[in-house]
Order: structure tokens, then sequence, then C-alpha cells
């Protein structure tokens, strides 16, 4: 089994079911900022401390898709690596991630199809636990 070191691209032929890999980062302001910014989505549940009070998550939350944007990541430089591109993902949001959380995003593959070059993971994103 592989530990979390990027090694370059691994090729299909060369995966193996349970292989995994993860990445942890704390969730900044900066980050959010940054994020409206690129997605253009500037609901004020991320954005307005004043306004995110009032929400039923009483708190600046970070954007679902932000969370979910560490896969790409993961898949283009960790596992298989270089070149990779994912075609479809499911998600579901489960609970919010807050500022100064620390999220840990871990693909770990399912299913190998070399014939037809195409790969299953399992893609989750975690908080504490």
């Amino acid at each position: 089994m592989l530990d979390n070191m990027p090694r370059g691209t691994i090729c299909i032929e060369d995966l193996e079911i349970g292989m995994f890999r993860y990445l942890r980062k704390q969730v900044t302001d900066e980050d959010i900022e940054m994020f409206a910014t690129i997605s253009t989505d500037r609901n004020p549940v991320h954005l307005d401390d004043d306004y995110a009070k009032n929400s039923r998550f009483g708190q600046r939350i970070a954007h679902g898709l932000f969370g979910a944007s560490f896969f790409s990541g993961l898949f283009g430089t960790r596992l298989p690596g270089r070149g990779c591109v994912y075609a479809a993902q499911n998600l579901k949001f489960r609970r919010p991630v807050y500022i100064g959380d620390i999220v840990t995003a871990t693909i770990t593959v399912l299913s190998v199809d070399v014939a037809k070059k195409r790969v299953t993971f399992s893609t989750v994103c975690t908080v504490g636990g």
C-alpha cells in the first residue's frame, strides 16, 4: 500500500484497489475570499460576519465546492498524477466547514478498468474525523 508521499504519475496498470492519497488544509479567511472571487459566489454566508452570525450556521462557512476542489489537485498531482482528468463526481455536503477548520481530503481507488482506462475513486472530505 502506498503512503501519502507524491511520487509522480502512476500508470493505470500499476494502480491497485485501496491505494489512497490525502491532503490537509486549514481553511483561512483569505481562502474563502479568493474562492468567492474565482467562483463569483459572493453569498454573504461566506463573506459577511454579521449576516452569517444570524444564519443557521452562526458564523461564516466555506463554500462547499472549496473543499471538493481539493480532489482536482489530488488527482492531477498525487494519484494517479500528471495528466489525470476526472470526468464525474457525486457530492453530498453533510456539515459546514468553518474558518480555521482543518479539512482532510482523501481519495481511494475503488476499481480499475485498464481496458477502458477508467478508475473509480472514493472521495471524502472530513473535519476532525
